[in-house]
């Protein structure tokens, strides 16, 4: 999973097909709990590319996106948001497989 190196970074990996954005801090627990779990998701989930967002890195950036709970994933194709699933409650894998499962790709 790449890192985003800036703000537009950000803005420019969302124009491409099928980017996953993983809303996450180092000393969250609920994101510790599901980050064993990201390298599985991504190797069962091609068609996306994953991305890490640092929220403390990128707090304004998270507040212009709504992104107030962590851990929380936002997928954009091509430009266009396609899903979220932002809350502050912990999730599980098949949480969010349920979640990419269900996007409209």
């Amino acid at each position: 999973m790449e890192n985003i190196q800036s703000v537009d970074h950000f803005w420019e990996l969302t124009k491409g097909k099928n980017a996953l954005f993983v809303f996450s801090a180092d000393w969250c627990p609920d994101c510790g709990f599901i980050k064993p779990h990201l390298p599985e998701l991504e190797k069962e989930n091609p068609q996306f590319a994953f991305y890490y967002v640092d929220r403390d890195e990128y707090i304004d950036l998270c507040a212009e996106l709504n992104v107030f709970g962590i851990p929380s994933f936002i997928a954009f194709n091509e430009g266009k948001e396609i899903g979220r699933f932002v809350s502050k409650d912990r999730k599980t894998k098949e949480e969010v497989q349920q979640f990419l499962d269900g996007l409209n790709l």
